[in-house]
């Protein structure tokens, strides 16, 4: 839930909607008990999931590193403090000249997942380590991040050994499980790949000593999930099943996990209709949607908490609608939400857990509606 800083900000400021408030207290106690749920691992905050630079320097200044997807997302980590050597490019899909030019700034640890990616890498940045990205299955993920990402288990093999005849540094594997996963199995079927890649490399010469756990550590939204010390046993006895005594150095990508229960979007609401009659469903249009940062309800995906004002009075069904002038601008239409009957045009609501993925997510002017203000208590 948002925190009372987000509320009593949201009540004393009188802010004009649609805006992010961002709790960075909030944002360092999650980082905190991440990180002391799994302890010898790297955590690398995945920098697309909230970019701020208020963010950014606060993790930083709790020793948190950085998983960067673009030259731009380094520079801003940079800017915030951190070393090169705390960045990680994680990207698998990168232009030959941002490689350069990220090498130029001192970056020298690179994910890839082909051998057409890792030649790049050979001529851009030589000498750099390469981790290989491999796909997952995604299951259990309210949002999989497979299949345009990773390859198999034999290609990981062959990307990784030509890497190292490249004169890269054949660093290790990577893996995503999907983003919002709430099952604690996931990081064990991707561990078990792991560890075959490491043998077939072993074979050939090469010796692998990083695994890149990812992220998909959730944010909580209207349905609980692990506490991060379950995800923490889960992974350490996962790692000794497979590699036993040899576990090798690990690093984890958590971007929701670390922003997205700390901060809340208020919207207005527009208007509340129905579309004839004896409708028994109301639509409430607000003054935020898919375009002004709520993507991720695509195919409602994630459902974020819905919180006003009137939440004790009586609730009916409602489909939720943004305010731009495309029909795609719906959020929940399959499963309509239950709001208060007594909601009306400007009544604030707040979609909570939203500190992840919304103000990335913006559109500069679609409609001319402004990008999605943000504001870092």
């Amino acid at each position: 839930m948002a925190t009372q800083r987000i509320l009593d900000f949201i009540a004393r400021e009188n802010l004009s909607t649609p805006c992010l408030v961002l709790d960075l207290e909030a944002v360092a106690d999650n980082y905190r008990t991440l990180a002391a749920a799994m302890p010898g691992t790297a955590i690398h905050y995945a920098v697309k999931a909230n970019p701020d630079p208020a963010v950014l320097s606060r993790l930083r200044s709790l020793g948190c590193r950085f998983d960067v997807a673009s030259v731009q997302e380094a520079e801003m980590t940079l800017a915030a403090g951190a070393p090169p050597e705390w960045i990680s490019y994680g990207n698998t899909i990168k232009k030959e000249r941002d490689i350069a030019k990220a090498f130029a700034l001192g970056v020298r640890l690179y994910a890839v997942d082909s051998v057409e990616e890792a030649a790049k890498v050979a001529r851009a940045a030589p000498g750099a380590s390469v981790y290989c990205r491999i796909l997952t299955d995604g299951e259990g993920a309210d949002w999989p991040l497979s299949r345009k990402f990773g390859c198999d288990v034999d290609m990981a093999v062959e990307t990784l050994t030509e890497a190292d005849r490249l004169g890269l540094v054949a660093d290790g594997v990577s893996f995503h499980v999907g983003s919002q996963q709430t099952d604690l199995g996931a990081w064990d079927r991707a561990l078990a790949d792991a560890k075959r890649i490491f043998d077939l490399c072993a074979e050939r010469g090469v010796f692998l000593g990083l695994v890149n756990l990812g992220g998909g550590f959730p944010a909580r939204y209207l349905k609980d999930v692990p506490a991060a010390a379950a995800y923490g046993e889960a992974i350490s006895a996962a790692l000794r099943r497979h590699f036993g005594d040899n576990v090798p150095r690990t690093i984890a990508e958590p971007g929701r996990g670390l922003v997205g229960a700390a901060g809340a979007v208020a919207s207005e609401v527009v208007l509340v209709s129905r579309k004839s009659a004896g409708d028994a469903v109301r639509w409430v249009y607000l003054d935020v949607g898919k375009f002004g940062g709520l993507a991720e309800t695509m195919e409602e995906a994630i459902r974020y908490p819905i919180v006003t004002r009137r939440d004790g009075d009586p609730k009916g069904p409602c489909i939720v609608a943004g305010p731009t002038c495309d029909s795609a601008d719906v959020l929940y239409e399959k499963v309509p939400y239950d709001l208060p009957e007594t909601l009306r045009p400007g009544d604030v609501v707040l979609f909570d857990s939203a500190g992840a993925y919304t103000t990335t997510y913006s559109a500069v002017a679609f409609n001319g509606f402004p990008p999605l203000a943000a504001y870092v208590i």
